[in-house]
């Protein structure tokens, strides 16, 4: 398998499915942009089972065989060195001479080579230090989302976003690269757990409508309102079916709207906060990750700015940037990453605006 091919299959998933973090992503110098697709790609294809319409015992099983997948590119990546190359480096991936420890994932023969997909990771894996431990912990957010797990506590919710946001921070900076890794990794998660709070927010209809509720149970009882309780109403079909998502009002309807705008709004304190502490990150980077980073970073800033000014708009409809919004801020990050930098810069204007 050509490990070329696989990298520009990774990349064709990102720049049509990322549709925020690829504006980052294209930052990156080739090696470092080829890793994060793969990664990407990767962690694309966990979210999407979770997501997907099989059901509940399918789903589980089918991201158990993603964690075996994942666990033997962890052990293909600990077997020595091969005339000085990292197993990575092969251009094949796990299972391509037919002895990778638990037949890669369980798929049989060949087919791990023939996964672009893994083909890709399996070579980012041997050229950079890539958290694999972390692909676990998304597994584990997406098993919870498929259980259909709610949150009676922030600490609750906390843990969820960690693993599948936080997850994906410490991944980015394996492939980003640090000379403080004790220091960036806490940080890298921080960032993620505030890209993952400002998602919620903005899914906060969408995720209700199909029959999700992440925000915590103590938080609406704090604020005396409530999103149904997660008994959706539906509306019937043709033929006596049902249709999911077609409510006329949303979540924010009649006596809740405005305690439940209060609710966003005090949420979105609470993500900025944690914005304050992973863009921290920034400056432990080298200049085109950096630059990466902060426009990933800053285009969900914005967006949380943006329901932080309107917090009703959220109950009533999906928010997003424009496509000039992200490139615009995209920009921003690049040269902002690339002027001198100067000791006590405000980290939060440079990456986010």
């Amino acid at each position: 398998m050509d490990v070329h091919a696989a990298y520009r299959h990774c990349e064709e998933i990102t720049w049509t499915q990322a549709r925020n973090f690829s504006y980052g992503i294209r930052l990156l110098p080739p090696a470092k942009r080829q890793a994060l697709a793969a990664v990407y790609a990767f962690a694309r294809r966990i979210d999407d089972i979770g997501d997907g319409d099989l059901p509940k015992p399918a789903k589980l099983a089918a991201l158990a065989d993603a964690r075996t997948s994942v666990t033997a590119l962890g052990t293909h990546r600990d077997l020595p060195r091969q005339n000085g190359k990292p197993p990575g480096e092969t251009g094949k991936a796990p299972g391509a001479n037919g002895q990778a420890p638990g037949d890669n994932g369980g798929r049989s023969g060949g087919a791990a080579e023939r996964d672009l997909v893994l083909v890709a990771l399996a070579d980012a894996v041997g050229r950079f230090d890539i958290p694999l431990a972390a692909f676990g912990e998304l597994i584990d957010g997406c098993e919870a989302d498929v259980r259909g797990t709610t949150y009676r506590t922030f600490d609750d919710l906390l843990h969820y976003c960690r693993c599948v946001a936080g997850s994906i921070g410490r991944l980015s900076l394996g492939v980003f690269g640090t000379a403080d890794v004790a220091t960036a990794a806490p940080l890298a998660d921080a960032l993620g757990v505030a890209l993952q709070l400002t998602n919620i927010l903005r899914d906060i209809r969408e995720d209700y409508l199909g029959g999700r509720i992440y925000l915590p149970a103590e938080d609406f009882e704090r604020f005396g309102c409530s999103l149904g309780n997660g008994a959706l109403q539906q509306v019937p079909g043709g033929n006596g079916s049902v249709r999911r998502g077609h409510l006329p009002h949303g979540p924010g309807d009649g006596a809740n709207e405005d305690k439940l705008a209060a609710l966003v709004e005090f949420e979105a304190q609470r993500a900025s906060a944690w914005y304050a502490k992973g863009l921290t990150l920034i400056p432990l980077l080298d200049r085109r990750s950096a630059a990466s980073a902060g426009a990933m970073a800053g285009i969900y800033f914005r967006l949380l700015e943006r329901i932080s000014a309107s917090p009703r708009a959220v109950l009533e409809r999906r928010m997003s940037l424009s496509a000039r919004e992200k490139a615009l801020v995209a920009a921003r990050s690049l040269a902002t990453a690339l002027r001198p930098r100067r000791a006590g810069s405000p980290v939060m204007k440079g990456a986010g605006r």
